[in-house]
């Protein structure tokens, strides 16, 4: 059993953008995520209203994003069924916005992108979780395979509505660190997270048995230092637990591993490894 809460989801991420405006039109028109709203430089978004799913931030003199840093490689955004995937490709296919991959890795089909800013973007759907393949020593076996386009794509009206699928969340977050194995201790021993699943310089990390709410791979960025807070990238995840117990019992363990967590409006705040900010809360708060 994991450490941490099973019912550990991804309530939101917060990314700092060089254009807030240019960002908002993207996430709201191409990928279809409802504006919620807007002001002071922040425009935050969802596709259902009452749970904000991705905050915009305007950085004040943003700087050009490095790729070889270490921070964001990908939000995922999870897609309720293979049908409401499809629709969101049919919607990116019609804003002409590019496409960088599609792969089928046996638990999930997903397709990658990067918004304006090159801020990597998946955008999946799960297979049923019975249907995860398994490791001889019990854990769950991902692959990279060449996704079927076609077939997925017929599972979608040729117009799609302009708005994501209801239910559609941030699955995972995927982050560029200078040390896997330094990063994958931290999340796996001090949060709480089993590792899932590791491939060669990355690894996969989950609460609750799901195949990963956190990867980390070190492909471009071993040895590298944290991108600038001035560059375009993550600057918050939120996760939400199923209460105050849970969240209580996240701040005592990573005060038992020295990680210092601090409270700022009912949230607990604590740095990876490489500086990433991460936010834990009960529902509410």
């Amino acid at each position: 059993m994991s450490g941490i809460d099973p019912a550990l989801r991804i309530r939101s991420v917060t990314l700092g953008v060089s254009d807030v405006s240019r960002s908002a039109d993207f996430y709201e028109h191409a990928l279809g995520l409802p504006l919620i709203t807007r002001e002071n430089g922040t425009a935050v978004l969802g596709a259902d209203p009452g749970r904000p799913a991705l905050v915009l931030r305007q950085l004040a003199q943003p700087a050009p994003l490095s790729p070889g840093a270490s921070g964001l490689y990908h939000v995922a955004w999870l897609h309720p069924s293979r049908a409401a995937l499809a629709d969101t490709l049919r919607r990116l296919a019609r804003a002409r916005w590019p496409l960088e991959g599609a792969s089928d890795h046996g638990v999930s089909e997903a397709v990658y992108l990067s918004d304006p800013d090159g801020l990597g973007i998946e955008i999946y759907a799960d297979r049923p979780s019975e249907r995860w393949a398994r490791t001889p020593a019990g854990g769950i076996e991902m692959v990279t395979l060449p996704l079927d386009l076609e077939d997925l794509l017929a599972q979608s009206a040729s117009e799609p509505p302009v708005t994501i699928e209801p239910g559609t969340g941030v699955g995972h977050v995927h982050l560029k660190v200078s040390d896997v194995a330094r990063a994958s201790r931290f999340y796996d021993h001090d949060v709480g997270l089993d590792e899932q699943a590791r491939l060669p310089s990355a690894s996969f990390l989950g609460a609750g048995g799901y195949h990963h709410h956190v990867g980390l791979n070190s492909w471009q960025s071993m040895g590298a230092p944290r991108a600038p807070d001035t560059a375009p990238g993550l600057l918050e995840v939120l996760f939400e637990l199923s209460g105050e117990r849970a969240l209580t019992e996240v701040e005592r363990r990573l005060a038992e591993r020295g990680d210092e967590p601090r409270e700022h409006e009912g949230r607990l705040l604590v740095l990876d490894p490489d500086g990433q900010t991460l936010a834990f809360a009960a529902p509410g708060s």
